[in-house]
């Protein structure tokens, strides 16, 4: 069997509970791509839209989500709900994440991130290799990484390209590619919710 089936059939037999997260890729090396290099569409294609997005105001307090997670054929593999619990301290914050899959599966991720200059966003978390990379403009947020994916007694880096739009003053909508070498192995669709309306919007 070639690498490519092998890939693309490997997708059909993960566990979501082992590599979901929401929320984005990095290249097949596992080095995080430069997000001015990549083909296809890019980020500061959104930048007059609105309202403009803060990711520190957003996920700043309790946020809820809903998601799925697809498979190469549009297959739902599994559902699940999260719950942030989000901070910030000046230009660093924390956004813990407790995940429930439909099978009763727990998980819990932490994100560590930085603002940057420009809009622009670092982060780390444990099952994350190296530093994930992201930046807002408009209403968007395009977060990209790699992750440290057990499958079938091996690791893999597994890359993400999470793409974000924020809706309104509550509700921001959220779609993920996992793709390895190349290969899609399935997608991430998710609605985020905040507890609470941002105050007077979001700001730039």
């Amino acid at each position: 069997m070639n690498r490519r089936l092998w890939l693309q059939n490997a997708a059909h037999r993960m566990s979501a509970p082992l590599w979901l997260r929401a929320g984005a890729v990095a290249g097949a090396t596992g080095s995080v791509l430069a997000l001015s290099g990549c083909a296809g569409p890019q980020v500061t294609d959104h930048a007059q839209q609105m309202p403009p997005l803060d990711l520190r105001t957003y996920f700043n307090g309790m946020v809820d989500a809903w998601g799925v997670f697809t498979d190469r054929s549009g297959r739902v593999v599994k559902r699940f709900t999260v719950v942030m619990d989000c901070k910030w301290q000046g230009d660093e914050g924390v956004l813990d994440e407790a995940f429930t899959y439909s099978d009763g599966t727990l998980q819990r991720r932490i994100w560590r991130l930085k603002a940057l200059a420009q809009g622009r966003y670092e982060g780390r978390a444990d099952d994350v290799v190296g530093m994930a990379a992201g930046q807002t403009s408009g209403n968007a947020f395009r977060w990209q990484y790699t992750l440290a994916l057990p499958v079938d007694g091996s690791v893999w880096h597994v890359q993400f390209d999470d793409w974000m739009y924020l809706m309104d003053d509550r509700v921001m909508l959220n779609k993920a590619v996992m793709s390895k070498l190349g290969v899609t192995l399935g997608e991430v669709t998710l609605s985020f919710t905040r507890r609470t309306p941002l105050s007077g919007g979001a700001s730039s």
